[in-house]
């Protein structure tokens, strides 16, 4: 029984977090890559100070994985993202129901529990535009809190690319 509380909490814990994809050109040499840059007309669908803390974050973490930031790059990074709000479906049913003399009716209500749950898609494109174009992509899902502080904003897209480039370079099969 212990047992199968832990996978629970487990299983919980596990599906609140964030969700990455990835796919990739199999034909690419990743070792071939050192300096990024992003591109001059990115359009990332987020404010522009949360633009300003993920390119900062991201930044960090390419420095830690070896790459540097250049004019001259290698390739070029194109981020996206756009909001994703879910539906609660959710509802709890009240109904009242009664017959006599051959007659029956009833009437029944449904009442929404909960809230709509707001989450970001952000999709991470490494782009070389002298050989293959596009050779990495990355799409997370994560929630999002529109009305988190500046500090949490960026522990959020710290965590996020974290996760991100956890599986870079991918180890081809």
């Amino acid at each position: 029984m212990k047992n199968l509380k832990l996978l629970f909490i487990t299983f919980l814990l596990t599906s609140c977090g964030t969700i990455v994809n990835y796919d990739y050109e199999k034909s690419t040499n990743f070792d071939d890559y050192k300096t990024y840059n992003y591109f001059d007309d990115i359009e990332t669908g987020l404010s522009e100070l949360d633009t300003k803390r993920l390119i900062r974050v991201m930044d960090k973490k390419l420095k830690a994985m070896g790459f540097s930031r250049t004019d001259n790059p290698d390739f070029y990074i194109d981020i996206q993202s756009q909001s994703i709000v879910s539906r609660n479906n959710s509802s709890v049913g009240v109904g009242v129901g009664g017959g006599s003399g051959g007659g029956f009716g009833g009437v029944s209500v449904g009442i929404p529990v909960g809230q709509n749950k707001q989450s970001r898609e952000l999709i991470i494109d490494f782009v070389d535009e002298t050989k293959t174009g596009l050779f990495w992509q990355a799409i997370s899902e994560s929630s999002f809190n529109p009305n988190a502080s500046p500090e949490k904003r960026e522990a959020l897209f710290a965590k996020i690319i974290d996760k991100v480039f956890a599986e870079y370079p991918p180890q081809k099969d």
